[in-house]
C-alpha cells in the first residue's frame, strides 16, 4: 500500500501520506502504528500504544460482564377454574419473580371441555395482568397453543429519568384464532371409458366318435368248486350219522350193565343158599 490516511497519537488527522513517512513518525513518538480501516480507501492507520490499547479493551469487557444480568423465564401454570386463594398465591409468586429481575411465562392449562372455552383463560390473564400493573410489562400477549394459552411478562425496566416504563395495554376482547384457508379445490378431468369389445368365441366342432360293439362272452363255471361241494356234503352225513349211533350205542350199553349186575347177584346168593344147607 503506497498511502494511508493517518491519525496522530491524540486523535488529530494528519491526513494522506505515505507508508514510510507513517511509520518514521511512529518510531519517533515511540509508539506503534496500528491499521484501523483496512477496507478503506486508502486504509486508516492509526499512531498508539497497543499494549495499553489492549489492556483498557479487557478492562472494559470485564466490566461489562459485571453489570450484565443473566435473565431467566420462570414459569407459573395456572386453571381457568382457579380458586381464590391459589389465585392470591400464585400471583405473589409471580410478582417477587419479576422484582429479581426474572421474566414470567404464565401458562393456562385447559382439560377436557374447558377447550372449548378459551375465553375464560384470556379472561384470567387479564385479570392477573391488571392486578400486577406497572411491575411487570406484558412481553408476549394471550396466545393458544393446543391445550394451553400462554403469555410472558417481563421486568418493568426504569427509564433515564428515574420513571417506571408504561406496561403495554391489555387487549379487552379475546380474538380467536383465524381458521385456515381451505385448499383450492381443483377439478380433475374426469377420463372417457374405453368402449367395450365383446368377444364372441366360435363353437368348437362336434366330432363323432365311431361306435365299436362289444360282445360279451360268458366264461365257463369251474367244476372244482362242484366237487369241493360234494366233499362237504359228505362230511357232514358222516359226521350227522356218527352223532345218531353214539346216543344208541350208550343206551345199549347201559342196558347191559345192570343185567350183568344181577346175573351176578343171583349166583351170590345161589352160592349163600348152598353154603348154609351144607
Amino acid at each position: 500500500m503506497p498511502e494511508v490516511r493517518l491519525v496522530g497519537a491524540a486523535g488529530e488527522q494528519v491526513g494522506i501520506v505515505g507508508i514510510e513517512d507513517a511509520l518514521r513518525m511512529a518510531m519517533e513518538a515511540d509508539l506503534d502504528l496500528v491499521e484501523v480501516a483496512p477496507e478503506a480507501k486508502p486504509p486508516v492507520c492509526k499512531i498508539m500504544d497497543y499494549g495499553k490499547f489492549k489492556y483498557e479493551a479487557a478492562v472494559k469487557a470485564r466490566e461489562a460482564r459485571k453489570n450484565q444480568v443473566n435473565t431467566v423465564i420462570k414459569e407459573m401454570k395456572l386453571r381457568p377454574k382457579i380458586d381464590l386463594h391459589d389465585y392470591v398465591t400464585k400471583k405473589g409468586h409471580i410478582e417477587r419473580f419479576l422484582s429479581q429481575g426474572d421474566k414470567v411465562k404464565i401458562t393456562i392449562m385447559f382439560r377436557g371441555r374447558e377447550q372449548s372455552r378459551p375465553e375464560l383463560g384470556y379472561k384470567l390473564l387479564q385479570r392477573l395482568a391488571s392486578d400486577i400493573g406497572e411491575a411487570a410489562v406484558i412481553e408476549s400477549s394471550p396466545l393458544q397453543d393446543g391445550r394451553n394459552m400462554t403469555m410472558v411478562l417481563a421486568p418493568a425496566r426504569k427509564s433515564s429519568g428515574g420513571k417506571a416504563a408504561k406496561p403495554a395495554p391489555v387487549i379487552t376482547e379475546y380474538v380467536p384464532a383465524a381458521p385456515a384457508a381451505p385448499a383450492p379445490v381443483v377439478a380433475t378431468p374426469v377420463a372417457k371409458p374405453a368402449p367395450v369389445v365383446e368377444v364372441v368365441a366360435a363353437p368348437a366342432p362336434v366330432v363323432s366318435a365311431p361306435v365299436v360293439s362289444q360282445e360279451t362272452v360268458e366264461a365257463p363255471k369251474p367244476a372244482v368248486k362242484k366237487v369241493a361241494a360234494k366233499k362237504v356234503a359228505t362230511k357232514t352225513s358222516d359226521t350227522a350219522a356218527k352223532a345218531t349211533k353214539a346216543p344208541a350205542a350208550a343206551k345199549k350199553a347201559a342196558a347191559e350193565k345192570p343185567a350183568v349186575k344181577k346175573v351176578a347177584v343171583k349166583k351170590a346168593a345161589a352160592k349163600k343158599t348152598s353154603k348154609e344147607e351144607k
